[in-house]
């Protein structure tokens, strides 16, 4: 049944069609094309409307829309070069183009005689158009292909820009990180002087009203820590880089005047002096070279005593007295007249070899001191002892900076050594246990378990690449510090008491205790519990 009425939309415009009273869609057309759905019913022998519901058209495409909101009066747009040989149904590049006399558009030929046959009118303008009326464009496949390839390009030239300006930011973003990155770790730095790490003891720092000077001869009561302020962190800093400079420059070359390796077999004993020390408590217990001048020999004795000894002239240099127990460590300054010694009695002190007497004495630690060694800078003294600290002293003042202990492992240690580079340092303990530190940031950063005793000596490569520890087990473990890996041990004969990692071939009568190579490896220098200090050369 067909019925015909108007409906209004509600904004006072009517519509007039036809449709269907058994329900479904009828096409209106009034002031503008809208369709709608209606829902009939018989009243009173009559169809009524119940309901209605407005549903808008589909999106019509670009080019129909741009055309719809053409203003009236204005001439068509004719196809211009951007707009050629682009279909104003698909918006595509149509492989069979025509063009419609009535709109002047482009259309793809399949395209349009479809929408022809169920429409007869043109899709852009609703004017009444047939198949005959289109006319085919010839020749412009080529035409298509290259207007295609100018979009194509139009667009990657518009992507590459985008692409140029993301990446402009992101390496602004990677200095803003790298700047941020940089005031963190300085920020790290800075409190790290002020408050001790997680799992560290760090006793606080006491002030002092008046702090020694040097020459003083004055101890320094345990306690005193001045603190690691960032001036000293930056002198750290700043030397390690230039050490590392240095060691880049010179590469694996090696010196000319350097012993080659096979000539060391062949050294012999040359000479040995065996008054150094007393003879009533007998033995030698700690060695150093001076690094200036190897002719300098520096020993720590079982008789409490340290002594300079010139090899070249065979006379005692310096004969220093003061510790209350055996001397079981010492180093030599690299170039100023001074030398360093710890012992058993809790106390490092510094000495003035042309005066032959004692400028300072550090009392870092309530134990034994049982490792020491001087900072590259020639201006900072790390020493280990039995009551588990290790300590960080300035030389020029005897005042002790930091103090850290691992209270994790609460075991003593038993030597100490910093890297070549002097930010970090390497600690021996009574548990087997090699620990490597960072000293700007007090922790524990690496440790090199294996060994089956306690520690008794640690020794880092020139190159700073490699760690040689030795233990009471017998053996010698060489460590890949880049690798953080065990890859070599000398398993040495039961019983043999490793003291030294410098190999040697000395005829000690008692334990060989120190062993040092002279400059170039021209001679060897080693002492032992026979109170002998010998040297052994070509």
């Amino acid at each position: 049944m067909l019925g015909r009425g108007r409906h209004n939309n509600g904004r006072g415009a009517g519509y007039a069609g036809r449709c269907r009273c058994s329900g479904g869609w009828g096409r209106w057309r009034g002031a503008r094309r809208e369709r709608f759905r209606f829902r009939w019913r018989r009243s009173g022998g009559g169809a009524r409307v119940s309901r209605w519901e407005r549903r808008p058209e589909p999106e019509p495409a670009p080019a129909l829309r741009a055309e719809a909101e053409r203003p009236a009066g204005r001439a068509p747009r004719l196809p211009g070069p951007a707009m050629a040989l682009i279909c104003s149904i698909s918006n595509e590049v149509p492989e069979h183009p025509c063009v419609s006399p009535v709109s002047n558009h482009v259309y793809e030929r399949r395209l349009i005689e479809k929408y022809i046959a169920e429409n007869g009118t043109d899709p852009v303008n609703n004017q009444p158009l047939s198949e005959e009326q289109l006319i085919d464009i010839k020749g412009t496949a080529g035409d298509a292909v290259m207007l295609h390839s100018f979009t194509l390009r139009q667009q990657l030239q518009t992507t590459r820009q985008e692409l140029s300006h993301a990446l402009y930011q992101h390496d602004a973003a990677c200095r803003v990180i790298a700047r941020l990155t940089k005031e963190v770790t300085a920020a790290r730095e800075a409190l790290a002087t002020l408050k001790p790490q997680a799992g560290l003891i760090v006793p606080q720092a006491v002030p002092s009203s008046q702090p020694n000077v040097a020459g003083a001869g004055e101890s320094m009561d345990l306690g005193e820590l001045a603190g690691m302020t960032p001036e000293i962190i930056q002198k750290l800093q700043d030397k390690a880089t230039v050490l590392t400079t240095e060691r880049k420059k010179r590469g694996k070359t090696v010196p000319e005047e350097l012993v080659k390796p096979e000539e060391l077999s062949k050294y012999r004993q040359v000479a040995s002096h065996v008054g150094l020390h007393s003879a009533s408590i007998p033995g030698i217990l700690a060695l150093d070279l001076c690094p200036s001048d190897t002719n300098k020999i520096l020993t720590g004795g079982a008789d409490k005593n340290v002594i300079v000894f010139d090899k070249s002239s065979e006379q005692i240099l310096a004969t220093l007295k003061g510790h209350t127990k055996k001397v079981t460590s010492v180093v030599f300054h690299p170039s100023q007249d001074l030398v360093f010694s710890a012992s058993p009695d809790a106390t490092i002190r510094i000495w003035s070899v042309p005066n032959a007497s004692c400028v300072q004495v550090v009392r870092a630690h309530e134990g034994s001191v049982t490792g020491l060694s001087l900072h590259a800078t020639g201006d900072y003294l790390l020493s280990s002892s039995d009551d588990q600290y290790w300590a960080f002293s300035d030389i020029q003042t005897g005042r002790v900076l930091t103090k850290v202990t691992d209270e994790s492992s609460g075991c003593a240690l038993t030597c100490a050594q910093f890297h070549p580079d002097g930010l970090i340092f390497g600690t021996g303990t009574m548990d087997s246990q090699i620990k490597i530190w960072d000293l700007k940031e007090r922790t524990n950063v690496a440790n090199f378990p294996g060994h089956s005793g306690p520690i008794t000596s640690i020794a880092f490569s020139e190159n700073g690449y490699y760690l040689a520890t030795a233990a009471d087990d017998s053996s010698v473990k060489l460590w890949d510090l880049r690798k953080l890996k065990n890859f070599k041990t000398l398993q040495l004969d039961n019983n043999f008491e490793v003291k030294s990692l410098i190999f040697d071939q000395s005829e000690h009568s008692g334990l060989t205790t120190g062993v040092a190579f002279g400059h170039h490896a021209k001679f060897i220098a080693s002492t032992g519990m026979d109170r002998s200090l010998k040297f052994y050369s070509l």
